[in-house]
C-alpha cells in the first residue's frame, strides 16, 4: 500500500497579530482620552477626592435618617463615628449632643454641644443645641444668652426661637416665652420640635389641656420623638388623669426602648397607683439603661421602702444622693429605713440632714422622736 508523505504545515509569523492588538489598543486609548477631554471641558475637572470628609458626611446623613425615625441608638453611633473620622466636624458633635439631650443626659449633652460651638461658633444650629442643653441642665440664664446668639446668626432659624421659648419659660419670663414659641411655629409650623417648644409655653402657664393639644400636634408631624410623649404624660398627670399619663409614658418607652427617663416616669406613675411591682420593674429598666440615673435610683429606693425592703431601699437612696445630691425626702426615708432596722445610730444623721434642708420637716422630726 502506497502512502503519500504528509505535507508539513507552514508556521505563520506571530508579530502581525501582536501588531494589530497594539494598534487597536492605541486607537481605543486615543478615543478615550479625547472623550475625557471633551467631558472635562463641559463639566470642569472632577474635585480632588477627600475620603475622610465624604465618610464623615455619609455617617452624618445616616445618623439624620435614624434620628427622624426615632432610632436614637443607631443615630448616636453614626454621629460619634462621624466625629471620629473628622474631629473638626462641628455639626456631627452638635447632633450627637441633641441625642444626649433628648435622652436626658444633660451634662454630657452640654459638654458635647460646647465642643460643637468651639469648632464653629457661627452655626445657628450649634448655638441652639447648646442653648437647649444648658436649659435642660438647669442653666436657663446662660441658655437665653446662647439662644439669642442663634437667632442673631440666622433670624429665620426656627429652632433658635424654640430654644428661647423654653429658656425664657424656665427663667420665668413667660410673656417672652410665648412670643418666641409663636415665632418658632410661624417659621416651621410642621416641625415637631418647634411645635413642642410652643406647647411648653402653655405648660409653664398651667394651661395643661392647651399644652397637650400642641404636644399631640407635634407627634402628628413626627411620631418618633419619645420626649414629646413624656411631655403629654406629664401634663395628663398634672390633670390627675393617671390612666392617660401612664399610656403616654408607656408610648415613650415603645418609641425609644433605650430611653431611661421614659421607664422612670412610667415606673413612678405605677408607684402612684400602688402598682409597686410594676413600678420596680420599670425603674430597674431605667437603671439598667443608665446606671448613673440618680432620679431613678431615688424613685426605686422609695418604692422599696414602701414595700418594706429596707436593705434595697438604703442601697438605692444612698446611690441617688451620691448622684443628684441630698433631698429632704431621700434623707428622711433613708433615716426611717435604718430606724426600722433598729439602727437608730445610723438613722439620726439622716433625720438631721433632712432638717438642715428643711427646718420645718415634720416627717424628719417624727423620725427623731421615733428613735428617741
Amino acid at each position: 500500500m502506497y502512502l503519500e508523505p504528509r505535507r508539513q504545515r507552514t508556521r505563520r509569523p506571530l508579530w502581525p497579530w501582536l501588531l494589530s492588538v497594539v494598534v487597536a489598543f492605541g486607537l481605543a486609548w486615543t478615543l478615550y482620552s479625547r472623550q475625557r477631554v471633551i467631558i472635562e471641558a463641559v463639566r470642569g475637572p472632577l474635585p480632588t477626592p477627600t475620603p475622610t470628609e465624604i465618610s464623615a458626611r455619609a455617617y452624618l446623613a445616616v445618623g439624620d435618617g435614624h434620628f427622624e425615625t426615632g432610632r436614637y441608638d443607631e443615630a448616636l453611633t453614626a454621629y460619634i463615628r462621624a466625629t471620629e473620622l473628622d474631629p473638626e466636624f462641628s455639626t456631627a458633635f452638635a447632633r450627637w449632643a441633641r441625642i444626649l439631650k433628648l435622652r436626658w443626659r444633660t451634662e454630657d449633652a452640654e459638654q458635647i454641644a460646647r465642643r460643637a460651638v468651639e469648632l464653629d461658633a457661627e452655626s445657628a444650629e450649634n448655638q441652639a443645641i447648646l442653648g437647649v442643653a444648658l436649659d435642660w441642665n438647669g442653666k436657663a440664664g446662660e441658655a437665653i444668652s446662647v439662644c439669642l446668639k442663634a437667632t442673631r446668626i440666622d433670624p429665620d432659624y426656627a429652632h433658635g426661637y424654640a430654644c428661647l421659648a423654653e429658656a425664657y419659660g424656665d427663667y420665668g419670663r413667660v410673656a417672652e416665652a410665648v412670643e418666641m414659641g409663636k415665632r418658632a411655629v410661624e417659621l416651621a409650623p410642621e416641625d415637631a420640635l418647634a411645635r413642642r417648644s410652643y406647647g411648653y409655653t402653655f405648660e409653664v402657664r398651667g394651661l395643661y389641656p392647651e399644652a397637650i393639644r400642641e404636644y399631640q400636634l407635634a407627634t402628628s408631624f413626627n411620631p418618633n420623638h419619645a420626649a414629646i410623649y413624656l411631655d403629654i404624660g406629664r401634663n395628663y398627670r398634672a390633670l390627675n388623669n393617671i390612666e392617660e399619663a401612664a399610656y403616654h409614658f408607656q408610648r415613650a418607652t415603645q418609641v425609644d426602648p433605650g430611653f431611661p427617663l421614659g421607664h422612670d416616669q412610667l415606673g413612678w406613675t405605677y408607684f402612684s397607683e400602688g402598682l409597686y411591682q410594676l413600678a420596680i420593674t420599670e425603674l430597674q429598666k431605667a437603671i439598667e439603661l443608665d446606671p448613673g440615673f440618680g432620679i431613678a435610683h431615688g424613685h426605686l429606693g422609695v418604692t422599696y421602702y414602701v414595700q418594706r425592703n429596707y436593705e434595697e431601699a438604703i442601697v438605692n437612696l444612698i446611690r441617688a444622693i451620691e448622684l443628684v445630691g441630698p433631698t429632704e425626702e431621700y434623707c428622711y426615708v433613708l433615716g426611717f429605713c435604718y430606724a426600722y432596722l433598729d439602727e437608730c445610730d445610723q438613722a439620726m444623721p439622716w433625720f438631721e440632714k433632712a432638717l438642715e434642708l428643711n427646718p420645718y420637716s415634720a416627717v424628719a422630726q417624727q423620725g427623731k422622736t421615733f428613735c428617741r
